[in-house]
């Protein structure tokens, strides 16, 4: 590797690094304050760094947004495709997943919901937004071909959540998985 190569990977590691810093002082600031809460200047603030910085790395609030809400759905992404690729009852992988938005995901549930919202106003966001959902239905198509079945169950599903989160309480994956199993009768084999 020569010189020139290693300044550029160092550069670009660098560069990876701050952006991750300032998509975690978003998340922070939304997790506190809401996404209304989120300015260039406030997450500069909250990152410890300055304003131009911000700026430098995501040009617009929409940006920063939209990097913040990326950040959150691929790492539910990631699960929800693990448990459909690897565990013979997804089911009961999107139970335990669900019932964590009342436990220790609650912070990353919330921030999720926050954005999430955000997004019916954002259009710029609805994509990413939408990954959840789209991810939860092809779960749900590993247990059933019937298009209303699956919708009901997406919708179920994020009802389950957004309860979890108002209700402020421990959650209980048995009555989850209660739930889920009846809205989503398995018909394939």
């Amino acid at each position: 590797m020569t010189a020139e190569q290693d300044t550029a990977d160092g550069r670009r590691l660098r560069g990876q690094r701050r952006r991750a810093q300032i998509i975690d002082a978003t998340l922070a600031i939304v997790r506190r304050d809401g996404a209304s809460g989120v300015t260039h200047r406030t997450v500069a603030k909250e990152a410890g760094i300055t304003t131009s910085l911000t700026v430098y790395y995501f040009a617009t609030l929409d940006d920063l947004l939209l990097a913040a809400l990326t950040s959150v759905t691929e790492a539910y992404t990631q699960r929800i495709r693990e448990l459909i690729d690897t565990q013979a009852d997804p089911i009961d992988g999107l139970t335990h997943l669900i019932a964590e938005s009342a436990g220790p995901g609650r912070e990353r549930a919330l921030a999720e919901r926050e954005l999430s919202t955000l997004a019916a106003r954002r259009p710029a966001l609805r994509p990413v937004a939408r990954r959840w959902r789209d991810n939860v239905a092809d779960l749900a198509r590993t247990q059933t071909d019937d298009p209303d079945a699956i919708e009901a169950f997406v919708a179920l599903s994020d009802g389950l959540c957004t309860a979890l989160l108002l209700d402020d309480k421990e959650a209980d994956p048995t009555r989850i998985r209660a739930v889920l199993s009846k809205a989503l009768p398995r018909t394939r084999q």
